[in-house]
């Protein structure tokens, strides 16, 4: 439990304030178990939303209003992060994970390896903080993805989670826009892995020499051997255990490779280690596969054009006519017409079909449409019994032009479609 009367700094307690299992943000979230810290944001102070917490019974509300059930003081975002400081300390081992691509993936599988606490989808540095307040002391191991899209934010996140374990995934072409060049991203990403414990994936292992390895091939430090994909699964083994991922696929297996290198690393029986990862499901959108009468990949919640690249190579690998379907990447710079372009020759080379959508379309795929609802009048009718569809663009796609920066309306729509005509109404026959 969070006791508002055992925080780590000084406070002013109202005698209301009850203890939370929970602590959030988000004004959405709060119950009777979830307490509210109200932070500063782009557009609103979490102030404005305190009336609505505690209707909502909020056990407790960190904030600067003198309020029922509040826990005061002066500054609450500097006073979550002292918290989250204060109970990390108490943590066993927490795993930091970064990368252009594969991070949420990583974390999942790393997560199942360790039998671990993880951040769940969100990792800003609030989500980041409330996720260590609430697991700090609970002597698992934590996991923790940690993103960034601006110079200097890593070395915010390293302050407040202090891996003890920092990895970077993949280093590629994202958030240019902010970034400014893949050496800088690499530089900047480079900072997790100032820790006690650093590992890199096979793709970013040229970014950091003497560094230690994971994956698949020659030449890395930790290797998982015998790989196969299909399919139906990714099948590979470590240091002798045999590890079944279903409907998974190399990049999984990579994932895979590094939550095993660290249960050995920590102790842990690789055997039960690889029966966990067996049950992993990584979060919608993120290389999902949906097998029927003809499946369905969904990889729609992000894009760059490692993570692309690395979802063509999957399609590739299944039975069938294949059909992609990509939507724009987005904070790419000066670049993103070229790497577009890189893109799209990639998927002509790999997909029976290309469907592109939004900006860039006519790069990305032979049957270019503007908006999401003229590509849906063309896709679904072409979609038959047997196909394989991949669907995938950074989440800024939208609806209409009018509305196309509003995050969170991407083609997870078009998953939902594909979905519903395939489950729903009788498809063409093959043919």
């Amino acid at each position: 439990m969070l006791d508002p009367r055992a925080v780590p700094f000084a406070a002013t307690v109202h005698p209301q304030a009850r203890p939370a299992k929970r602590l959030t943000w988000d004004s959405r979230e709060v119950n009777a178990d979830t307490a509210f810290v109200a932070l500063p944001g782009e557009r609103m102070h979490g102030n404005g939303f305190v009336p609505q917490a505690l209707e909502a019974g909020a056990p407790f509300v960190l904030t600067d209003l003198d309020v029922p059930r509040a826990v005061r003081v002066p500054d609450a975002q500097a006073a979550l992060f002292a918290w989250a400081r204060s109970e990390r300390a108490h943590s066993p081992l927490v795993v930091g994970i970064t990368g252009s691509a594969g991070k949420t993936t990583a974390k999942a599988y790393v997560s199942a390896a360790l039998d671990a606490y993880s951040m769940p989808v969100f990792n800003t540095m609030p989500a980041i903080a409330c996720f260590l307040v609430q697991y700090g002391r609970s002597q698992q191991p934590l996991v923790v993805e940690m993103g960034i899209d601006r110079l200097g934010e890593m070395a915010e996140l390293v302050d407040l989670v202090r891996p003890d374990v920092g990895v970077v995934t993949t280093v590629a072409p994202a958030h240019l826009e902010q970034l400014g060049s893949v050496e800088a991203i690499a530089r900047e990403k480079g900072v997790i892995l100032q820790g006690r414990r650093a590992l890199v994936g096979a793709q970013a292992s040229p970014f950091y020499p003497g560094v230690d390895t994971y994956g698949f091939g020659e030449g890395l430090t930790f290797q998982g051997e015998h790989l196969t994909v299909t399919p139906h699964a990714a099948r590979f083994s470590f240091r002798g255990i045999q590890v079944l991922l279903p409907l998974a696929s190399r990049v999984q297996a990579e994932a895979a490779v590094l939550g095993m290198r660290l249960a050995q690393e920590h102790g842990l029986a690789l055997v039960d280690a690889a029966v966990r990862l067996t049950t992993v499901r990584v979060p919608g959108g993120r290389y999902r596969v949906h097998p029927g009468r003809f499946t369905v990949i969904d990889d729609a919640y992000n894009a760059s054009p490692v993570a692309v690249s690395a979802a063509l190579e999957a399609l590739q690998g299944f039975n069938g006519r294949r059909i992609s379907v990509l939507g724009r990447m987005l904070e790419l710079g000066d670049t993103e017409r070229e790497l577009h372009a890189q893109v799209g020759r990639e998927a002509r080379e790999r997909a029976d079909l290309t469907f592109g959508v939004g900006g860039f379309a006519a790069e990305l795929g032979d049957r270019a449409h503007a908006t999401v609802p003229e590509l849906l009048a063309d896709l679904l009718p072409e979609v038959r019994d047997g196909d394989v569809v991949l669907v995938k663009a950074s989440r800024g796609i939208s609806w209409t032009p009018e509305k196309r920066a509003q995050e969170g309306v991407g083609l997870d729509v078009v998953v939902a479609a594909l979905l519903q005509q395939r489950d729903g109404v009788p498809g063409k026959a093959a043919g």
